[in-house]
């Protein structure tokens, strides 16, 4: 059987490093791994590949950035030449990115069938770019792999045929499982950047409807600053970020009251999340992984699609609208429940994710 996976943002190089080594230990499965380069970054591509020892992809498409109809429409011209040529029996897509979808495009158009993993997720908010790529993504997928139960009942109540949906878990909580011991062994991100385990906030924003608006922009980053102020706030800038944050004149605020650094690897992710007081994010991936290192997330968003930990109390959504809202949600005290439920299964996705791929093939 011959699998292509599709990737190219940080979370999905996370993803497809786990079911990349369930494949690994199948003999007669043949990998083959695709970048499209829409993370194209030094920190935010090729460190991944080296610390998660993914396979070298087999085809990298450098597509680079542009709008979302300028880079998907080059990611699904290059891709379907890519899947005319290798002609595998199924493509893997990850999340929700534009890499995602174009390609589950161009795949189904082919006649190919498409493994969609950590499918069923919704923020039923249809401006943002992401829930876009989710829902088409499942509309044209013919397996679903969705990481929870609440995502199973939704596909399942979408009409999608049982036997096309497989809840096997969450191959980011079989990350966190393989790779948590691992940063705290070989990370050193603490002692370079000075921070006491426990004694510091952790801070990633970059969805474009908060960099991308000035106003929200305004209101995160002033109640960031003010923060930090009091106690550290380190601040791994993404390069969108970092451009706006120049534009709309508050960079000297922010260089001045936080510790911004780049982009940092995913070992380095890890030991700073683990050891965080609280994070500050706006991203899906930092929010899971939060609750798998038991460290309270506060949101910057309306929604999120991640509902299963609002609702257990892990994660606090606070609306990007005022600064003193989100200055009091990081500052409060909060009691934290037990992580101990499994709701992102038990560690072992990716190794059931290839079992149902070869029962399929």
């Amino acid at each position: 059987m011959k699998i292509l996976s599709i990737v190219g943002a940080r979370p999905q190089f996370i993803k497809a490093a786990t079911v990349s080594r369930a494949i690994k230990s199948k003999d007669d499965i043949e990998e083959l791994l695709v970048h499209t380069g829409q993370h194209y970054d030094d920190n935010l591509s090729e460190v991944f590949f080296k610390e998660l020892e993914i396979p070298k992809p087999v085809w990298n498409l450098e597509i680079g950035s542009g709008s979302h109809g300028e880079q998907t429409g080059k990611m699904l011209q290059e891709i379907e030449h890519v899947l005319i040529k290798e002609s595998p029996d199924w493509t893997l897509v990850y999340g929700d990115t534009n890499s995602t979808l174009a390609g589950a495009l161009a795949s189904v158009k082919l006649g190919i069938p498409v493994a969609h993993i950590e499918a069923g997720l919704r923020s039923y908010n249809h401006f943002q770019p992401e829930e876009i790529n989710r829902v088409v993504t499942d509309a044209v997928s013919q397996h679903l792999f969705p990481p929870t139960r609440n995502a199973e009942t939704l596909l399942l109540a979408a009409g999608h045929a049982r036997e096309t949906v497989s809840c096997v878990g969450d191959v980011m909580y079989d990350a966190a499982f393989y790779y948590g011991a691992k940063a705290e062994s070989s990370s050193n991100v603490l002692s370079q950047n000075q921070l006491e385990p426990g004694a510091y906030i952790l801070a990633t924003i970059h969805r474009a409807e908060n960099t991308d608006n000035p106003e929200r922009l305004k209101v995160i980053f002033d109640a960031l600053t003010s923060i930090g102020t009091k106690v550290p706030v380190i601040l791994p800038l993404h390069p969108r970020t970092r451009s706006a944050l120049d534009t709309a004149g508050l960079m000297a605020n922010v260089m001045e009251n936080c510790q911004t650094i780049d982009p940092v690897g995913y070992l380095d992710m890890v030991a700073l999340e683990k050891n965080a007081a609280k994070i500050v994010t706006d991203s899906g991936g930092v929010q899971k992984e939060a609750y798998f290192y038991g460290v309270h997330c506060i949101t910057v968003r309306y929604e999120t699609e991640w509902i299963e930990l609002v609702e257990g109390g892990w994660n606090r959504l606070v609306p990007p609208s005022s600064s003193e809202e989100l200055m009091k949600a990081v500052t409060t005290p909060t009691s934290l429940f037990s992580n101990n439920d499994a709701i992102f299964g038990d560690g072992h996705a990716a190794e059931k994710i290839v079992e149902v791929l070869c029962a399929n093939s």
